[in-house]
């Protein structure tokens, strides 16, 4: 099992209400840097910590680069969220989300589209493969 599985799993839940929050006060159809924003001032005022961009160390064949990494949301270094505003959510959206979780290492992913009437219709929840072994 991963170490940080069991942390991850229990935050889910509040980084949701988080969401739902947000979706409350703003609806559907801004744009995604809005509601990004909003989600980690909303996570903040709940007492997560929240990374926006992270420099990691990719490693190919024997050789590494350090490199800034665009990602939406890493809530207590555990949760990866991905927050969307799409008409719909395609299979390479997750598949992004999947490999950050990967090159990060981090048990858990949320992908959010907040172009949802109910924003819990556009959630999907991610497992990094064997983390909850």
């Amino acid at each position: 099992m991963h170490p940080l599985f069991e942390k991850a799993s229990g935050l889910t839940g509040t980084i949701i209400a988080a969401a739902i929050e947000v979706h409350r006060d703003k609806g559907p159809g801004l744009i995604e840097s809005i509601y990004e924003w909003c989600l980690t001032k909303e996570l903040g005022l709940r007492g997560l910590s929240c990374v926006c961009q992270k420099k990691v160390l990719i490693e190919y064949k024997g050789f590494t680069r350090e490199e800034p990494l665009r990602l939406d949301i890493l809530v207590e270094g555990c949760v990866l969220v991905e927050a969307k505003a799409a008409e719909r959510i395609l299979p390479i959206h997750k598949a992004q989300l999947l490999s950050y979780m990967k090159l990060l290492n981090i048990p858990f992913g949320l992908l959010i589209n907040f172009h949802e009437m109910k924003v819990t219709d556009g959630i999907s929840r991610l497992i990094l493969p064997g983390a909850g072994l």
